[in-house]
């Protein structure tokens, strides 16, 4: 029997020349048009293209994810009733390339010195208590394939690591995971804090007001996981109140970030596009591959997602 898939992603046609030279036996690539939507069995669609079609899709049984994240196909009124699979293990390596790129700058005063320059000025930064990762406390919110590899890194930099997740499970290469239930404990003891977390009922607002004032007055918060974690108001107001601290954000809860929001005009933040992982056609069409041999043998797929639990 044949399979129909159908390709919902902002870069079609890059997507179908790769899949094609791949010559996946028994498979038929449709387009976009409404009658397919209702044809094809296989998706490899972003989530949030797929989501309000999915009421359409009679036939769907496996959905690929080109996306890590999942959450516009998770609310409460949402389907169940098919696979859906997403991507793991190809954004742990440019995570951390965005997180550390960022921090060294900070640390080891980039900013600074480039202002000097510009002046002409052979000065001594003085006032940075920091000036080196070693022996900087890292703490990361959550503790999966992206965490786990920001770990080693941070590690190879001579840093302390604490990673938190939901019930303190051990996870190799940490020095201490700790419950969710100890976040704001951690937050007060912690140079360096990065979300990493999925998008979940637990995690939405999850840095808070609450929380953020917990920080130490030079901590630096990078959110790279999911914007709904992190109430963007409260941070601002946190920043124009600890001007040592600082603020390094790519993913939001609105995206475009509006233009009106006062984050955007904070010296002590640093606002990115939703860069900090790009996907590539190549490795999801790898992956894909992958899974798609697995499902025509009727094998167990790789990185499926669990409704009940959001990841």
């Amino acid at each position: 029997m044949g399979h129909k898939l159908l390709l919902l992603t902002k870069v079609n046609e890059q997507y179908r020349q790769l899949i094609e030279a791949q010559q996946l036996p028994g498979l038929e690539l449709l387009d976009d048009n409404p009658a397919n939507i209702s044809q094809a069995n296989i998706w490899l669609a972003e989530p949030k293209l797929a989501a309000p079609l999915l009421p359409h899709a009679k036939q769907l049984q496996w959905l690929q994810s080109s996306f890590a994240g999942i959450d516009a196909l998770m609310g409460p009124r949402a389907r169940k009733d098919y696979q859906l699979t997403n991507i793991k293990g190809i954004f742990g390596p440019l995570m951390s390339e965005y997180l550390f790129g960022y921090l060294l700058a900070h640390v080891r005063g980039h900013h600074f010195y480039q202002q000097q320059q510009q002046q002409k000025y052979w000065q001594v930064q003085g006032a940075m208590r920091h000036t080196s990762l070693q022996g900087m406390r890292l703490l990361i919110l959550g503790t999966g394939s992206i965490a786990q590899h920001v770990t080693k890194t941070a590690k190879h930099f001579g840093m302390h690591v604490t990673g938190v997740n939901r019930s303190a499970r051990e996870v190799e290469g940490f020095d201490v995971i700790l419950p969710l239930s100890q976040l704001a404990q951690a937050l007060g003891q912690s140079d360096v804090v990065t979300n990493l977390l999925p998008s979940t009922p637990e995690t939405r607002q999850l840095l808070n007001e609450s929380m953020l004032a917990k920080l130490k007055a030079d901590a630096i918060l990078m959110n790279v996981g999911r914007g709904d974690a992190l109430d963007l108001d409260a941070l601002n107001a946190q920043l124009i109140a600890h001007p040592a601290q600082q603020a390094i954000l790519d993913v939001f809860m609105q995206e475009p970030l509006p233009a009106t929001h006062p984050i955007w005009e904070r010296t002590n933040a640093i606002i990115t596009p939703h860069i900090s992982a790009p996907s590539h056609p190549e490795q999801i069409v790898s992956i894909f591959c992958d899974n798609y041999r697995r499902y025509i043998a009727a094998k167990p797929l790789q990185n499926q997602v669990d409704f009940t639990q959001g990841y």
